[in-house]
């Protein structure tokens, strides 16, 4: 048993269709471009947990024993 095709033949996902990409119209693209930036200005007004800061601020600081 073999798994050829007919020559000549196209499978579905080789035709011209499958070249196409979707589209979103622009009310949707409008729609998801105000919810990701609402999501993104709650994210940016919740600032960095001090967890964070305290991590950051000793990454910054040189180590005693590194040379200069």
């Amino acid at each position: 048993m073999t798994n050829r095709k007919p020559p000549g033949r196209k499978s579905p996902d080789e035709g011209d269709e499958a070249k196409k990409k979707p589209e979103l119209s622009p009310d949707i693209q409008g729609k998801i471009g105000q919810l990701l930036r609402r999501h993104y200005d709650d994210m940016l007004s919740q600032g960095v947990p001090d967890r964070f800061a305290r991590l950051i601020d000793r990454l910054d600081k040189p180590k005693s024993d590194e040379p200069r």
